[in-house]
């Protein structure tokens, strides 16, 4: 039997706690684009279905890569963007279906494609998957169609991890260290900076 692959659902809420100056942790550059458009990138890569879920203020970033229908908008929260609970729970309903979810803060442009496809074949077998790597839990997590009352339920602000309290989940081992790299703290957004591409050069006349 053909197992229906899992929706890859992108959360771009971050909540900006390593920004710099007045640029989003979003918004920051990545190999020429925005960190948002690059993570953007890598999950266009696995032919895996796509969800972007942000908020106006971003969606423009990716409107030249993914179809407006698979951009769901949320509205800013009054601390300036939406609750990962919020986003997690308009993501899974606005694609419900037979293959699952995984769930990918936006502002991890170094997971690879590869990684991501790993931990979706292991959803076909377990209900709840991880990516590890050395011992370290890490993202994506993936949760099986079974679980879609609990996803979509999810308090505004509370994440998916409180789920793996109750389901436990089966870790996926990567070599991958991206899946643990969060541009969305300051300590994280440093070390995405040590390990930033260099930009693109110009063209000479």
């Amino acid at each position: 039997m053909t197992h229906t692959p899992p929706t890859l659902i992108l959360l771009g809420v971050a909540r900006g706690t390593g920004a710099t100056g007045t640029r989003h942790p979003l918004a920051e550059p990545w190999d020429g684009r925005s960190v948002l458009a690059a993570t953007v990138r890598n999950a266009l890569a696995t032919g895996l279905p796509l969800v972007v879920v942000t908020t106006a203020r971003f969606s423009p970033d990716v409107a030249d890569q993914v179809a407006r229908r698979d951009i769901v908008e949320l509205a800013d929260a009054c601390a300036g963007m939406p609750r990962l609970g919020e986003a997690v729970a308009a993501g899974v309903a606005a694609r419900p279906g037979p293959g699952g979810w995984l769930l990918l803060p936006a502002h991890m442009p170094m997971v690879q494609p590869a990684t991501l496809l790993r931990v979706a074949e292991a959803l076909a077998l377990q209900s709840v998957v991880y990516a590890q790597h050395r011992g370290r839990q890490g993202h994506p997590i993936g949760f099986g169609a079974e679980l879609f009352s609990e996803l979509v339920r999810l308090p505004a602000d509370q994440g998916p991890r409180r789920l793996l309290a109750r389901f436990p989940g089966h870790a996926v081992d990567v070599d991958d260290a991206g899946v643990l790299f969060d541009s969305d703290t300051a300590a994280g957004l440093a070390a995405l900076a040590r390990l930033r591409p260099p930009p693109p050069t110009g063209l000479r006349a």
